[in-house]
């Protein structure tokens, strides 16, 4: 069985190849470092998908310190870079997550179609239920037959019950009697899984907002945690993703799907720098097990493993 960190590294390690083979391949450690090594480290960094500003931040701070002579080797430039990273996914942690005293902890996962919204909700049942919790979970998705099903199936594979409706139902009325029935059964954790959506769906939206009040009501706080589920995969479109939907649901924090097969992982580290919204877990894999909780450490570990690639 792979530890944590194991685990990071094997997700990420796309994301890790591209970047320290790149930066090992630009700057040698004999030659007189130029503009033209930096601009090539931008789009090094450009396509990890760490953004714009994010990758000039990252550019000038190598920059600097080559001047001031601390750094003279891509082995500075790597060691230097997971440190900065470490230091930007650690400004405005989240706190570990809150969990009801009294009732259940109900979470809304909101995202577009495609991001991997239904998979979480399974893999987050079941990392819960390792934990020892009860857990509860709602096909709000009843946009799609197959999401529903999809839902039923994760259910019966992690051993947790769906509350469900047919096709077509009114989702706010679906999660309505989720709630009750979490309530009604004191589970420790209800997670509402909903279709996916663009921001510019009004409607959709409209519907978003019904069911942040309708859950409201069935149990006073809920929902009490609502996270943004984005494929990692998407890279820039991600970031891009959370922009919007903060805009129109008050999100509290996000998970990130897909990072095991893209070399755009950099996006994680984005979306923390500029929007302060706190990456909770990370989709490291397809088992269930390989959705873990996110270790800003672990992460920048993995992004910069040298040793892997020896």
């Amino acid at each position: 069985m792979k530890s944590l960190i194991e685990k990071f590294k094997f997700g990420l390690q796309r994301t890790k190849t591209m970047l320290v083979r790149n930066i090992q391949t630009i700057f040698s450690d004999e030659e007189q470092w130029t503009d033209d090594h930096y601009e090539r480290l931008e789009e090094v960094l450009i396509g990890a998908d760490l953004g714009v500003e994010l990758t000039q931040r990252v550019v000038d701070d190598i920059r600097a310190k080559y001047e001031r002579g601390l750094i003279r080797t891509s082995a500075d430039i790597i060691a230097s870079s997971r440190a900065l990273f470490t230091t930007l996914l650690q400004e405005n942690k989240a706190d570990a997550i809150r969990f009801s005293d009294v009732g259940p902890t109900v979470f809304l996962l909101v995202g577009v179609n495609g991001s991997g919204k239904t998979t979480t909700a399974g893999k987050l049942a079941a990392h819960w239920k390792a934990e020892g919790k009860t857990v509860l979970l709602a096909a709000c998705d009843t946009f799609r037959a197959a999401a529903i099903e999809q839902l039923k199936i994760w259910g019966t594979r992690v051993d947790c019950p769906v509350v469900a409706s047919q096709y077509g139902a009114d989702a706010a009325s679906v999660a309505y009697d989720a709630v009750n029935a979490a309530v009604a059964r004191r589970v420790d954790i209800l997670i509402i899984d909903t279709a996916g959506r663009q921001h510019t769906r009004k409607g959709l939206m409209d519907e978003l907002s019904k069911i942040t009040r309708i859950t409201g009501k069935a149990c006073a706080g809920a929902p009490h945690h609502t996270w943004l589920v984005v494929d990692g995969s998407t890279g820039t479109n991600a970031l891009q993703q959370a922009r919007e939907f903060r805009k129109s649901a008050e999100l509290t924090g996000l998970c990130v799907t897909k990072l095991d097969g893209t070399s755009k992982g950099g996006v994680v580290v984005a979306i923390h720098s500029e929007l302060r919204l706190s990456v909770h877990f990370v989709g490291l894999g397809e088992e269930p097990s390989d959705l873990q909780p996110f270790d800003s450490e672990f992460f920048a570990d993995a992004l910069f493993d040298v040793g892997a690639l020896a």
